[in-house]
């Protein structure tokens, strides 16, 4: 014979309605936040969360990226003054600064913004790409400025909601607010696998208008901004300008020696790996960065 539930009927009843509670989304904000410099877009969690502290590197520290780190910045810098600028598209190489470069450009305008109205970075999940709408219904009412930014952008099969971005950049009937710019990286310069694109090409009736449906959505990008793979050069110079910023003391020539072989044993050369390698050499001489 089983036991009575303690607590009876009425407890085990509040129980449930607890955890569906917990389960359900949290109520959204009905406007944007007023202060701040960044945020991160949950709407599970109420809308924008804040971000005490953006983990980012400056601008300087950025090696081999030369044409692209300036692109960006002018792009950032007059959409921060209220003048034209395109949604950007940083694809290429991994490890080669795309993140970082966003959130570098972002530090560095409000930087240079004394006294003038700062600019707001907002972070959005590649899963929360379908309530992109919902976000920028709310930001529409806002005076402040916004960077929407999207880390490791892309699309696999049988995901439909690259449709919300597309009308969210530029096709739907309310177009992208004016006080909204968007940065996505990728490793696709297309946003789709190329798969993809064939299996739409194979299906469709009009094979061409399968492959145009799929690569509009980088159209909506007015920058397309490339990154490659680093040479020896590049990623010697981005070891040194870390060693130098972190006053890391060893000899030019062991630590050259050591960053190759380094890179050797990961099979690449990149910002990341110049990064990893700098951690590793902090470390091991004690030093905190």
């Amino acid at each position: 014979m089983k036991k009575p539930v303690k607590g009876g009927l009425e407890a085990v009843q509040t129980r449930i309605a607890d955890a569906l509670e917990r389960l359900a989304p949290g109520v959204l904000a009905q406007a944007a936040p007023a202060t701040g410099d960044a945020f991160v877009w949950e709407p599970a969690h109420g809308g924008l969360v804040a971000v005490a502290q953006v983990a980012g590197i400056p601008l300087t520290l950025l090696k081999g990226i030369d044409s692209a780190r300036d692109t960006l910045l002018e792009n950032t810098r007059r959409f921060a003054d209220g003048l034209p600028a395109n949604n950007a598209l940083l694809w290429g190489a991994r490890g080669m600064g795309k993140s970082s470069l966003v959130k570098a450009a972002h530090g560095a305008v409000n930087a240079a913004r004394k006294g003038g109205a700062r600019l707001v970075l907002v972070e959005i999940h590649r899963e929360e790409i379908a309530s992109l709408p919902l976000l920028l219904r709310l930001l529409r009412a806002s005076k402040r400025r916004f960077l929407l930014y999207c880390d490791d952008l892309s699309f696999d099969k049988d995901d439909t909601s690259y449709k919300s971005l597309k009308a969210a950049l530029e096709g739907g009937i309310e177009g992208r607010p004016a006080n909204v710019l968007f940065y996505a990286t990728s490793n696709r310069r297309h946003l789709m696998p190329r798969e993809m694109m064939d299996n739409e090409r194979a299906t469709a009736i009009n094979p061409g208008e399968a492959v145009e449906e799929k690569v509009s959505l980088s159209d909506r990008f007015g920058l397309w901004l490339g990154f490659h793979n680093c040479g020896q050069d590049d990623y010697l110079a981005m070891v040194d300008a870390y060693a130098a910023h972190f006053g890391l003391k060893m000899a030019r020539e062991k630590l050259h020696a050591r960053a190759l072989e380094w890179s050797a044993t990961r099979g690449a050369r990149s910002g990341r790996v110049a990064w990893q390698f700098i951690q590793d050499i902090a470390g091991e001489l004690g030093k905190k960065i």
